[in-house]
């Protein structure tokens, strides 16, 4: 797994998909900073948005796709239940199959691998997403620059020798997992990498070991102190939660300081991540089980959508909090847009839909079996005219002397009566004659 954080996402499509996504985050925070609320937390909420709402049509279309999947089914099992003894001996009854199929297929304007297709298209977008997310000093401008500040007193102080052989054990943790940077060749990425995961605790030692604590962005203190906060904190403050700090560190240091408030909303974040995921899957459209095979395939599907939840409690209990608000919204605002989509596919006539492309259909096959018909046509027109120049081209070797007996005499007499020309062609046509006679 690639821990580079600060260094833009370079594989292959996921690394230009974040590299696009991660723009509209950057002009996200640009917007609510500019109104003055530059908010890490409320930037993911409207991200989210942002994002579920491109995805809408896509999402609407796999709906779609399912509703006719669901309707078309028992007529492929139908096909497959009469073709089924034959089938694995006739390559002809094999054929007839697919064909069959096929046509089922065109019938309600379904593609056989029109899921395949929506899921290739939202794979790369949620890798994407995450990524922006974790890292988001790499892609949105203003707070990368501002961790660069502090990156770049600490390069002058030690080249970041104290980071690196920390004592510290949770900063141990950090630097060993997300500062390969810093001994792969970018010092100052690598840093910020490091300083953009260190908990608050964390970050007030490295601060202290540094003296951070009066460095200013764009006229602002970065850091907090007894009087002001800084400029990461403003940052990262959602609700009075830091979004830089795990549910599990920020438990630990309110529940020693006696900030119940604080502990009540970090356990909060891991239990809102599983129920509203939870919420999510139970309002998707469900279908029914036709045989054995998919009776097997929904109840491993059922177990997945109950572990799933308290899979991402966990998560999101050591993970930044400002992932596992992504999370949240992220399935809040999928479970009303699932109440929209469920609504308007509701509404929608299947029937006529199912007709309107068996129509499409036949008069698509009507113009494939004419435009086939006119390549025959032109194939066979092309053949004939081949086959009259072979023809044309084979000719009697008598007519063949004849046509050189002429073009001599031709020849002979353009040339003047009596000139040695007119002779040098008399002899020539002699001798021509005597061959051809000889011959």
């Amino acid at each position: 797994m690639d821990f580079i954080l600060l260094t833009q996402n370079s594989t292959p499509i996921i690394g230009q998909v974040a590299w696009l996504l991660g723009k509209i985050m950057n002009g996200i925070f640009y917007v609510i900073d500019w109104i003055g609320i530059p908010n890490v937390g409320l930037a993911i909420i409207l991200f989210t948005i942002v994002i579920n709402l491109l995805m809408l049509p896509l999402n609407i279309r796999q709906q779609k796709f399912s509703k006719l999947s669901a309707k078309m089914n028992p007529e492929i099992q139908a096909i497959q239940a009469k073709y089924k003894e034959k089938s694995n001996q006739d390559q002809q009854a094999m054929m007839a199959q697919q064909q069959e199929i096929s046509a089922i297929y065109a019938k309600y304007g379904v593609s056989p691998s029109g899921s395949c297709v929506q899921l290739l298209i939202q794979m790369p977008i949620l890798f994407a997403l995450y990524r922006v997310i974790y890292a988001i000093p790499a892609y949105v401008t203003k707070i990368g620059n501002t961790f660069r500040v502090l990156a770049d007193k600490i390069m002058q102080a030690d080249q970041g020798a104290f980071l690196l052989n920390s004592e510290s054990e949770t900063i141990s943790k950090v630097v060993a997992m997300y500062g390969q940077s810093m001994t792969n060749g970018n010092l100052s990425n690598g840093i910020i990498d490091v300083l953009n995961k260190l908990s608050s605790s964390d970050l007030a030692i490295v601060s202290q070991q540094y003296d951070l604590s009066q460095l200013t962005y764009d006229g602002h203190l970065i850091l907090s102190n007894e009087s002001t906060r800084g400029l990461i904190e403003i940052y990262n403050n959602f609700l009075g939660l830091n979004m830089g700090d795990s549910p599990a560190d920020l438990v630990k240091i309110a529940w020693a300081a006696g900030a119940w408030g604080i502990v009540i909303g970090a356990i909060l974040i891991p239990v809102l991540s599983a129920v509203t995921q939870w919420i999510n899957v139970k309002l998707m459209p469900q279908q029914p089980a036709s045989n054995e095979q998919a009776s097997s395939m929904m109840a491993s599907m059922r177990t997945m959508n109950m572990i799933m939840p308290l899979f991402s409690a966990w998560l999101c209990f050591s993970l930044p909090s400002g992932m596992g608000l992504y999370w949240v919204a992220g399935s809040v605002v999928r479970s009303i847009q699932q109440i929209v989509i469920n609504r308007h596919i509701d509404k929608m006539d299947f029937e006529e839909i199912i007709k309107k492309n068996s129509v499409k259909s036949a008069k698509k096959m009507e113009k494939m079996k004419a435009a086939q018909e006119r390549m025959n046509a032109y194939a066979s027109m092309n053949t004939k005219s081949i086959q009259s120049k072979a023809n044309a081209s084979v000719q009697d070797p008598g007519q063949e002397r004849e046509k050189k007996a002429g073009g001599s005499v031709n020849y002979t007499s353009s040339a003047e009566l009596g000139s040695m020309l007119a002779k040098a062609n008399m002899v020539k046509e002699y001798n021509e004659r005597n061959n051809s006679n000889k011959g």
